[in-house]
């Protein structure tokens, strides 16, 4: 298991944050092209998504469903 695969780390991957917050990946992709996924920073070939991106990006869905209410 990579360290990444754990709900503690400090950034996951896509795949790891998909299977956290129960999307697929193609999704999330759809997500990304309409400017709604969360924060990504690269580092070297790959792509992260921090801890703290991830919980801003729930914070907005959580808003934007209170909103639509």
């Amino acid at each position: 298991m990579r360290a990444d695969d754990e709900p503690e780390s400090l950034a996951y991957s896509i795949r790891t944050f998909c299977r956290l917050h129960g999307i697929s990946e193609r999704h999330y992709f759809r997500l990304k092209r309409e400017g709604s996924s969360p924060a990504e920073m690269k580092l070297g070939n790959r792509v992260l998504i921090s801890r703290e991106a991830a919980a801003r990006w729930r914070a907005e869905r959580e808003a934007e469903t209170s909103k639509a209410r």
